[in-house]
């Protein structure tokens, strides 16, 4: 499979199985999970045609591990604007977890801290690497640090996706350094 086929392919699972299922008539449970035999006839009926193989290589190739399947189901790790419950546990996170973003943002972060905006979840990363690879598909990478250990000491929650992105629902912006210095 070329890579930009996978491309494609990625960002049309990342689209209807985080944001718009009832687009293409899908229904996720609960958990956000959805027969992988049922998003492949409900993706052919919107014009939108891949294989079981496809959709394989895609899971396994995607270095963000976007995608879990478990037997004969799909569903997005994380980054849901629809409503799901994906069961992750609480976790205590590393001192310092990482934000990418770009310059144009920085301003408002400062005021009123990192918000999930159409999102569930704030994504925070655990290195500074994955942090600016985030930031940079925006632009020129800033990379803030939080606070993590301050904020979990203060109450705040924080999960762990499948696929290591941490999550917490906001970050308050006394928790952040900018820019990164740990």
């Amino acid at each position: 499979m070329d890579e930009r086929r996978t491309v494609k392919v990625s960002k049309y699972l990342s689209k209807h199985l985080r944001h718009q299922p009832e687009r293409i008539g899908l229904s996720l449970d609960e958990a956000g999970w959805v027969e992988i035999e049922t998003l492949i006839a409900a993706a052919e009926a919107d014009g939108f045609r891949f294989t079981r193989e496809e959709l394989d290589h895609v899971v396994a190739a995607n270095d963000k591990k976007r995608f879990a399947v478990e037997g004969t189901r799909i569903r997005a790790s994380q980054g849901h604007s629809i409503d799901v419950d994906l069961g992750l546990p609480p976790a205590t996170p590393p001192p310092y977890l990482y934000h990418g973003t770009v310059a144009r943002y920085v301003d408002a972060i400062r005021a009123e801290g990192l918000r999930a905006m159409n999102r569930h979840d704030v994504h925070l990363s655990a290195d500074r690497e994955t942090a600016t690879r985030v930031g940079a598909r925006r632009g020129r990478p800033v990379v803030l640090a939080v606070d993590a250990q301050a904020m979990c000491l203060d109450g705040h929650v924080f999960h762990v996706s499948t696929n290591g992105v941490w999550l917490t629902k906001a970050v308050p912006p006394r928790y952040l350094r900018f820019p990164a210095r740990h």
